[in-house]
């Protein structure tokens, strides 16, 4: 995908890879390079920025057919989605990297995934991941929107995503499916 369109009106966006929040004014002109996941990453003539979903009536798009393409992905959870960690994982593989068309699970960013229940029976999703490159600045906006989704998940009380750097990321991670994504196999 590489739509090129001009902004109706300013958007709060993230700079990519600084992780700063820019404003982008109305009439930028940007070239949508990856629409997935609920975000927008796009090309300015100043580098990329991320736009959240709650933004594409500024790109053009209708907001009510992204809310609508946005429930589906969010809801199509598998048959055998009873067990809370099966929910957790099929979430997190709605997370994505706004540089890299490949989602965190499917890039090999998560080490791990646990589901905790405590003595109220309350439920807690322990995360942990890492990033391609320790010093990326999107590694907060990344880990907070893993956590966002697990907290869509009903019967879910609560989230933890911790950013590890041990043992370092490396292309090996990558799973079959995401190595044919970026025509690596």
């Amino acid at each position: 995908m590489h739509s090129d369109t001009t902004l109706t009106r300013a958007v709060e966006a993230i700079q990519i890879p600084s992780g700063d929040i820019v404003t982008l004014p109305e009439g930028t002109r940007v070239i949508i390079t990856q629409a997935l996941g609920g975000t927008y990453t796009v090309a300015t003539d100043h580098g990329l920025a991320r736009i959240q979903s709650k933004d594409v009536d500024a790109l053009g798009i209708d907001p009510e057919e992204e809310k609508k393409a946005e429930a589906h992905t969010s809801s199509n959870i598998p048959d055998d989605a009873s067990d809370l960690e099966v929910q957790v994982w099929h979430q997190l593989r709605n997370v994505y990297d706004p540089e890299i068309p490949v989602n965190i699970v499917d890039l090999g960013l998560v080490y791990g995934c646990e589901v905790q229940q405590d003595g109220e029976g309350k439920h807690k999703a322990v995360v942990k991941m890492t990033l391609t490159a320790p010093g990326c600045g999107m590694g907060p906006t990344i880990a907070a929107d893993a956590q966002s989704r697990i907290m869509t998940i009903e019967d879910m009380d609560d989230a933890a995503v911790e950013l590890v750097w041990e043992p370092a990321w490396n292309q090996s991670m990558i799973s079959e499916e995401g190595k044919m994504k970026l025509g690596m196999i």
